[in-house]
């Protein structure tokens, strides 16, 4: 069964308003935060694969995006990068569809409407993209999250989470469209990207895995590792220990606190704005009883 670009595997399966928690790599995926939490996400509710692409050299470069040579009990196996989507079922809420995109290198409004028809055809009620990138942020502080949402209940997510307006402009990925064509077809979009700093870049960054898992953890239930908690204590440690050794380290992160203070208070007064505009907006809607009476 084909839907678009997609191989299915299998039947469709049937879902409980299901919503997709997807990645883009690598363009959002810095430190590997967004592949490690989806990766732990699929590990706790045992998700299983239904669907990829089935020609993933239509939309990638493979001297760009190089497939790799495995060898397992002597024999070689090699591995093609593609995007690759699985489906979790949850005991309490929605199921969850989890979309592991890698960002197309050519024809890309082909793949936007193919990953929005993949949607559609599961039944999914929200599209949410979860993500990371380097930033003018310090450790010492708690990780910023910024994002957005289109849809009444997304949005009200969004401001009880306490996500940061993203004031983002510059160069984004084709697959953003996803988020702005989805509510148009029934799906609410959400979007969240943790703010990791720029002069720490491991290949692991489990501070801002954590930081993400606490998100996602208020969104759907899924479970913190303290393992991971550990790892992100470690990881904060050692900087700790490059700041005491280096004055000039020290001075970039007295810098990025300031700033860090400076953006938390302007977003925050945009958050405040927001609210009051949904506020304003509520108090001007008629009132059903009000008007059944009159009727």
């Amino acid at each position: 069964m084909r839907i678009g670009a997609f191989d299915i595997a299998g039947p469709l399966p049937e879902l409980n308003e299901p919503h997709a928690i997807a990645m883009v790599g690598p363009w959002t995926d810095a430190g590997r935060v967004s592949t490690l939490a989806l990766e732990d996400i699929e590990r706790q509710f045992e998700a299983w694969e239904v669907a990829r692409i089935a020609t993933p050299g239509s939309f990638y470069d493979f001297t760009r995006y190089r497939p790799v040579v495995h060898l397992r009990d002597g024999i070689r196996e090699l591995t093609v990068p593609n995007t690759v989507v699985t489906c979790a079922r949850r005991t309490d809420g929605p199921d969850l569809v989890i979309v592991k995109i890698l960002e197309p290198h050519m024809n890309g409004e082909t793949f936007v409407d193919d990953v929005i028809k993949l949607l559609e055809a599961v039944g999914v009620r929200r599209y949410v993209w979860v993500g990371s990138m380097y930033d003018m942020v310090p450790h010492t502080r708690r990780l910023l999250v910024s994002g957005g949402a289109i849809g009444a209940e997304a949005e009200a997510d969004v401001l009880r989470l306490k996500i940061l307006p993203s004031d983002y402009t510059g160069p984004s990925s084709i697959t953003f469209q996803i988020i702005e064509q989805s509510p148009s077809r029934g799906i609410e979009a959400m979007w969240s990207i943790v703010h990791l700093p720029q002069y720490v870049q491991v290949d692991e960054d489990y501070v801002g895995k954590v930081r993400l898992m606490q998100l996602l953890r208020e969104l759907y239930g899924v479970s913190v590792d303290a393992a991971d908690e550990e790892r992100a204590r470690d990881q904060l440690d050692t900087i700790n220990e490059a700041m005491g050794d280096s004055s000039d380290l020290s001075s970039v992160v007295a810098q990025f606190e300031r700033q860090y203070q400076s953006k938390l208070n302007r977003q925050r007064e945009g958050i405040i704005s927001l609210q009051r505009e949904v506020e304003d907006f509520l108090s001007e809607q008629p009132d059903d009883d009000n008007e059944e009476q009159q009727d």
